[in-house]
């Protein structure tokens, strides 16, 4: 199995759009991506205006596995201009790629490259809910390590599901 992160290009745009919203897309990872914030599918035009501030970001690659497409991952300060707080984000566009191992190789490859980047970055991390549970599985494969819960305060479909907080600090990542 071949996995590797590798920036946008303006010739993969109709691809990943394709295959995230379009025409390929089986959409399952939007009912694990945030789901209770209803964000809308773009249109194609909505999809092109977004990408020039995708190309060449160091904080946004593309997941290749076997020479084609299949997800990304990102990377966000949540501290805004202070860059002390990173977090990290993956998406898997379909469901017959997971459980296969790429989040989990694709999350130590862009791990590994953050940790590079920010020489003197102790900290990473990753929010998700309680509701996707193959995030929680891949974030602890990794060595992300449960930090905090805000419980019952994600709403979705008639229920109240968890925040749940993972990091993983350099010392423990290397």
């Amino acid at each position: 199995m071949t996995v590797n992160l590798k920036f946008f290009s303006k010739s993969d745009i109709k691809y990943v759009y394709d295959v995230e919203y379009g025409i390929l897309a089986d959409r399952t990872w939007m009912a694990f991506n945030g789901p209770y914030f209803r964000d809308s599918i773009p249109t194609w035009h909505e999809f092109q205006q977004k990408m020039p501030e995708l190309i060449d970001n160091a904080y946004h690659r593309l997941i290749w596995y076997n020479d084609r497409i299949v997800g990304e991952v990102s990377a966000h300060w949540i501290d805004g201009k202070l860059q002390h707080w990173l977090e990290v984000g993956i998406i898997i566009y379909q469901k017959s790629d997971w459980g296969k191992g790429i989040a989990s190789i694709a999350l130590k490859i862009w791990l590994a490259e953050l940790f590079s980047q920010h020489e003197k970055l102790p900290h990473i991390g990753l929010t998700t809910w309680s509701g996707n549970i193959g995030m929680i599985r891949v974030s602890e494969k990794v060595g992300f390590v449960h930090e905090s819960t805000m419980r019952s305060v994600r709403y979705w479909q008639g229920a109240y599901y968890d925040s749940v907080k993972y990091g993983v600090l350099r010392a423990e990542f290397a």
